[in-house]
C-alpha cells in the first residue's frame, strides 16, 4: 500500500467554522440557493470540520444545517451533499437501515458495509444505529435475512476478524486444507468452516491462506467459493475475499458496476465516493485505471451531470493518465493478478455433451420427416442438433446421405431462414469448417469485421488454427493466408499471419527466458512504435500462454507497468485491439470471450454473427466457465441476456429458443 494519505479530501488549513457556517447560511438565503458555494465549502473540508460546522450552524442561527440543507436542494446533489454532512459511523448506519427497511433487502449494501469495513468501523456503525434508530443492528440483519447469508452476516457484524498484521504461521497450512475440506473435498460443503476463517483471521493471514490453498489445489479461493456456495452467501464470501486481497479493487469494481450500462446505481456511487474520499480514493483511483480502460474521473464525467457531478469531481480528486508509472497498490495488483493466472488450473466444461442414446439412423430419419412436405418441424431440428455433439452431428450428417441420398445441409439451408438457419448450419459444420466460414465472412465484401478475425486467431489452438486453414483451402480454393494479405495491411497484417501459422510454443514456461522477454518488453517501450511493435509482436505471437503469464508479471517488476495498459497507450487501432485480445487471453481466456458476447449484445442491435460464433464454437469447449465469467462482470446472467437482447427481429422466437438451449441454463 502506498505510504502516508491516501484520500482525497482532508483538513482544510485555515479552517474557521463560524465563517464557514456564515457562508452557507447566506448561500442558502433568500430565492434560490448558491449550489456552486455549497459543494465547493462542503468537498474542501474534511468530515470532522463538517461536524464543526453543523455545531456553529445551530450555535449561530439556532438552526439545523442538515435539515436546511434538505429543505434547499433537491435530487441527488441533495443525498449527496446531505450524506456528506453526517458523520462516517451515521452515514453507514443510515446506509443500512435504508437497505432492511420496506419490502424488498438491498442484500448488494449490506454486503458491501460489512465485507470492507474494519473491526473500529463496524463497532462505531453498530453504536450509532442504537443511537440514532434506538434499534439494534443485529437484531434487525437477523430478521431481515436468513440461512448461511445470515450467519456470516452476524459473523462480520461482531467487529472481531483479527486485527491486521496477525499471523498465524503454524496455521495457514491448516486453514488452508480446512477449507479444501469443508469444500471442494467433500460431497456437499461445511460452510460454518468458511464462515469461521473467512470471518474471523487477519487480512494479512488469509492472503497467505490464499496463497497456499492455490498451491495445494490449483484453483483460486474464489473459484472454489463460485462452485460451492451460492446466491446471497457465495456473493457475501467473494466480496470478503476481494476486500482481503485489495479493498481499493473491491470498491473500483463496485463504482465500475454502479455506472455502466444504462441508468446509474447513485445510491452505491454516492455511497462508495462519501464513504472512501478520506481513506484510499487515491488507490481505488490506481486500481480503476488499472482493471479498465477509463480513469474514475472519466466515467463520472461522462454517467453524471450538473453539481452533482462536479460534487463527486471534486471528491474523485483529479483525472489520471490512462497509463503510467503505478502507485505500490496498483503494481501490487498487477503483479498477484498475473501471478494467481499462472498457477491456476481451469477445468474447462462445455454445455453441450454427446447424447447417450444416440441412433444416428433415427436421428436423420426424424430429420427428414421434419422437413418434409408442408411447412418445416422446427422444434424436431433444434431439438437434434443441439443436444447431440459435433462428432455425432457428423455421423447424422453421413447417414443422412447413406440411407436419403441427400445432403442435409442443403435441406436444412432451404427449409429454415435468418438467423436460425445460420445458426443451425453452423452447429452442423465442423469446427475447422465453421472457423474457415467465420473468417471467410470476416473478410468478405465491402468493410472487414477485424474483431471477428482476432477473436478466431487469438483464442484458437495449433491445431485448431491449422485444420481451419485446411478447410479455407478446401472450401474457397485460396489460402487463409493469401486472404489475410489482400484483405488486410500493415503491421495487423503481419501480426495474424503469425498467429495464422499455428505455430505458438507450447507447453509450461521456460523460466529461463521469462527473464529475459519480460526485460526485452520492457525495454522495447523505450524504442521508437515500429520497433516496438516488432518486439511485442515476436513474444506475444510465438510464446506459450502459461510462458507469458510469468512474462508478463515479472513485466509489472520490471516497468512498473501493467503490459495491457502499456499496449493501450503506445498502440493504436487493430495493432492496439489484437495486442489487447492476445494479453486479455493470456490472463483469462474465457473471461476474455465473455467480453466479446457482451458487446455483441450491449447498446443498440445485435451482433449476431458474434453471437453465433461464440455459441456455436465454444458449445463443447468451455461454454460454462464462460457463462461464469459473463455473470462475474456483469451482474446478468448470459441466459438473462440473450433472453432479453435476441427479441427484435426473431418473431417465431426459435432463434432465441436454440441459443438457450446452447447457453445450456440460468446462472
Amino acid at each position: 500500500m502506498g505510504k502516508g494519505f491516501r484520500g482525497t479530501v482532508k483538513d482544510f488549513p485555515d479552517f474557521d467554522a463560524n465563517s464557514d457556517a456564515e457562508a452557507l447560511y447566506n448561500a442558502m438565503k433568500g430565492f434560490g440557493s448558491d449550489k456552486e458555494a455549497i459543494l465547493d465549502l462542503v468537498t474542501s473540508r474534511s468530515n470532522a470540520q463538517r461536524q464543526d460546522i453543523c455545531s456553529a450552524y445551530k450555535t449561530l442561527y439556532g438552526k439545523d444545517l442538515i435539515e436546511d440543507l434538505k429543505y434547499e436542494l433537491t435530487g441527488k446533489f441533495e443525498r449527496l451533499i446531505v450524506s456528506l454532512m453526517r458523520p462516517p459511523a451515521y452515514h453507514d448506519a443510515k446506509e443500512i437501515k435504508d437497505a432492511i427497511k420496506g419490502a424488498g433487502t438491498n442484500e448488494r449494501c449490506l454486503i458491501e458495509l460489512l465485507a470492507s469495513r474494519t473491526n473500529e468501523q463496524i463497532h462505531s456503525m453498530v453504536a450509532a444505529y442504537k443511537d440514532a434508530y434506538g434499534r439494534d443492528m443485529e437484531e434487525d440483519i437477523i430478521e431481515d435475512t436468513s440461512g448461511h447469508f445470515k450467519k456470516m452476516l452476524v459473523a462480520l457484524l461482531q467487529g472481531g476478524r483479527d486485527e491486521d498484521g496477525v499471523v498465524y504461521e503454524d496455521l495457514v497450512e491448516e486453514d488452508a486444507q480446512h477449507l479444501y475440506a469443508a469444500g471442494e473435498e467433500k460431497w456437499g460443503t461445511d460452510e460454518a468452516i468458511f464462515i469461521m476463517l473467512l470471518g474471523n483471521r487477519s487480512a494479512t493471514h488469509l492472503q497467505l491462506v490464499f496463497d497456499k490453498y492455490l498451491e495445494l489445489t490449483e484453483r483460486s479461493i474464489e473459484d472454489s467459493i463460485k462452485s460451492e456456495l451460492s446466491g446471497d452467501f457465495e456473493r457475501l464470501m467473494l466480496s470478503v475475499v476481494e476486500c482481503v486481497r485489495s479493498r481499493p479493487m473491491f470498491f473500483a469494481k463496485r463504482l465500475y458496476k454502479s455506472m455502466k450500462g444504462l441508468g446509474t446505481d447513485d445510491n452505491t456511487l454516492i455511497r462508495i465516493m462519501i464513504s472512501r474520499s478520506e481513506i484510499d480514493m487515491l488507490d481505488i483511483r490506481e486500481c480503476f485505471r488499472l482493471r479498465y480502460e477509463k480513469s474514475l474521473y472519466n466515467m463520472i464525467q461522462d454517467d453524471t451531470s450538473g453539481e452533482y457531478k462536479r460534487t463527486l469531481l471534486k471528491l474523485c480528486g483529479g483525472d489520471d493518465d490512462v497509463a503510467g508509472e503505478f502507485f505500490p497498490e496498483a503494481a501490487q495488483i498487477a503483479y498477484k493478478m498475473w501471478e494467481v493466472s499462472s498457477m491456476t488450473k481451469v477445468q474447462l466444461r462445455g454445455t453441450v455433451q454427446p447424447y447417450s442414446d444416440f441412433d444416428p439412423g433415427s436421428d436423420a430419419q426424424d430429420l427428414r420427416k421434419a422437413m418434409k412436405g408442408f411447412g418445416t418441424d422446427e422444434d424436431t431440428i433444434i431439438d437434434i442438433v443441439t443436444k447431440r455433439s459435433n462428432a455425432q452431428r457428423q455421423e447424422i450428417r453421413q447417414v443422412f446421405k447413406s440411407l436419403l441420398g441427400r445432403d442435409l445441409m442443403a435441406d436444412l439451408k432451404s427449409e429454415l431462414s435468418k438467423n436460425l438457419c445460420r445458426l443451425i448450419m453452423g452447429l452442423m459444420m465442423t469446427p475447422a469448417e465453421f472457423d474457415a466460414k467465420m473468417m471467410k465472412k470476416a473478410m468478405e465484401g465491402a468493410g472487414t469485421d477485424e474483431h471477428a478475425l482476432i477473436e478466431i486467431l487469438v483464442t484458437r489452438s495449433n491445431e485448431e488454427i491449422k485444420a481451419m486453414c485446411a478447410a479455407y483451402k478446401k472450401a474457397f480454393k485460396k489460402s487463409l493466408e493469401d486472404a489475410i494479405h489482400s484483405d488486410t495491411s500493415g503491421h495487423f497484417c503481419r501480426i495474424l499471419v503469425s498467429l495464422a501459422q499455428g505455430a505458438r510454443e507450447e507447453g509450461p514456461a521456460d523460466m529461463g527466458r521469462v527473464l529475459e522477454d519480460s526485460q526485452a518488453l520492457a525495454d522495447a517501450c523505450n524504442a521508437n512504435s515500429d520497433e516496438m511493435i516488432d518486439k511485442f509482436m515476436s513474444i506475444l505471437c510465438t510464446r506459450s500462454f502459461p510462458h507469458l503469464r510469468k512474462v508478463f508479471q515479472e513485466f509489472v517488476k520490471c516497468s512498473n507497468k501493467d503490459i495491457e495498459q502499456i499496449i493501450k497507450k503506445e498502440m493504436s487501432g487493430d495493432v492496439k485491439n489484437v495486442m489487447c485480445a492476445i494479453v486479455q487471453s493470456v490472463k483469462n481466456q474465457q473471461s476474455y470471450i465473455a467480453d466479446r458476447l457482451y458487446r455483441a449484445m450491449k447498446g443498440l442491435g445485435t451482433d449476431d454473427r458474434a453471437l453465433i460464433r461464440i455459441m456455436v464454437s465454444r458449445s463443447e469447449i468451455d461454454l460454462f466457465n464462460i457463462r461464469k465469467e459473463f455473470k462475474d462482470t456483469h451482474d446478468a446472467s448470459l441466459h438473462e441476456f440473450i433472453q432479453v437482447e435476441t427479441m427484435v427481429g426473431d418473431t417465431s422466437g426459435d432463434y432465441r429458443k436454440t441459443l438457450l438451449i446452447l447457453c445450456g441454463g440460468e446462472d
